[in-house]
């Protein structure tokens, strides 16, 4: 398949979810959905290696799944929306993943949390009570 060149490709750092990752990452993704269900997560957790070879995983897919390797996973195409169907069940919070995208601790990833909703309340009551973006 083709796939047009687009602006967003040469950012570092940037990984977008288009229609060339989710054709790559078509087997990644099917799995993580598979994970709505209760037996499918028992299922990967006696044998994560077996289920992903089940879904045929691709040899860079598997490695960053066994390695919980959440920001390589994002690489390789994974949806993040599917990727926390993976994370969330095994106690690995949304904040801890996003902590690893960014090579900090979950500590640091909440702190900056916090500080970006410093004056948060204040800017809402300006505005009339509601967020505009």
């Amino acid at each position: 398949m083709s796939w047009k060149k687009h602006r967003y490709d040469d950012i570092p750092g940037t990984y977008v979810f288009d229609g060339k990752t989710s054709h790559a990452a078509y087997a990644l993704n099917k799995m993580l959905f598979s994970f709505n269900h209760q037996e499918n997560r028992e299922e990967f957790g006696r044998d994560p290696r077996a289920y992903a070879i089940k879904f045929g995983l691709s040899d860079m897919q598997k490695q960053a799944l066994l390695n919980n390797d959440y920001l390589e996973l994002i690489r390789l195409g994974a949806n993040v929306y599917y990727l926390a169907k993976l994370t969330v069940p095994r106690g690995v919070s949304i904040q801890d993943a996003g902590a690893a995208f960014q090579g900090i601790t979950t500590e640091e990833f909440k702190a900056k949390l916090a500080s970006k909703g410093k004056g948060l309340i204040e800017k809402l009551e300006q505005q009339g009570g509601f967020w505009n973006g």
